[in-house]
């Protein structure tokens, strides 16, 4: 197989410095076998321009840091094989998050936000006994909650949704998704009331205009349209029901 010469064309912007407005610049590069988009930028780094800014922490596809628009798609970097990209290769950062530079954004503060709304954690009035034996769960239960852990909080998902793109206030698939983790672990005590005031609305999963951008992009491949369909279940149900009583 003949060897390639790749060019990318790298989104480049640094907020400290607001004087050099946003631009792309364009490197070349000789493609190795094997080499994914985050070798490549490692490869740039070390070899063209230190300056060069981006994340990544475990280069495995476990940490979701180094995820970023790969010729306009969500992508993880570490897990994108030049090979089945183009010679021209377009590297912008996600959307929705905050600007660090260039292809680096700020995950972090979005799922804290996310997490402290949807109070992702188990709700129980049962006391803590440290010598009492491990609650134990059914299989099937667990593998669900498992499933919905799979979550490495990359961000592929917001930033390949419509109304996330528009509204700074919408949960997203990231937020339905940690929401159903909860309403299927029998441990969590929240009424279905409390959990209405959170995902019931616009905020939340009734906001998703249905375009399941984030299904088809997550790159754990994690059913988040089986998600989304439970939760709207459970929260049409809390609906019903608290019409029914009033």
């Amino acid at each position: 197989m003949e060897q390639r010469t790749l060019t990318f064309s790298i989104f480049r912007y640094n907020p400290a410095t607001p004087e050099i407005t946003p631009r792309m610049q364009d490197f070349q590069l000789d493609e190795n076998p094997n080499m994914t988009v985050f070798i490549a930028l490692n490869r740039l780094r070390e070899e063209q321009d230190p300056s060069l800014m981006f994340d990544f922490v475990c280069r495995a596809a476990i940490c979701g840091s180094c995820a970023m628009l790969i010729n306009g798609r969500p992508q993880l970097a570490c897990k994108t094989l030049t090979a089945d990209l183009p010679d021209h290769i377009t590297l912008m950062p996600l959307p929705v998050f905050k600007l660090v530079g260039d292809l680096s954004v700020d995950t972090g503060t979005w799922f804290r936000q996310m997490c402290e709304t949807t109070e992702a954690w188990i709700h129980t009035d049962a006391k803590f006994n440290p010598k009492a034996e491990e609650e134990r769960m059914d299989n099937a239960i667990a593998l669900d909650i498992y499933e919905a852990e799979r979550c490495i909080e990359c961000g592929c998902c917001i930033a390949s949704c419509a109304t996330a793109n528009i509204r700074d206030d919408f949960l997203g698939a990231a937020g339905i998704n940690r929401m159903a983790r909860f309403l299927i672990d029998p441990r969590d005590q929240r009424s279905p009331a409390q959990v209405f005031e959170v995902m019931g609305t616009d905020e939340g999963v009734f906001g998703c205009i249905g375009l399941m951008a984030c299904d088809f992009l997550c790159p754990m491949e994690i059913p988040l349209q089986t998600q989304l369909a439970l939760v709207r279940r459970k929260m049409m149900a809390a609906a019903l029901s608290c019409k029914c009583k009033h």
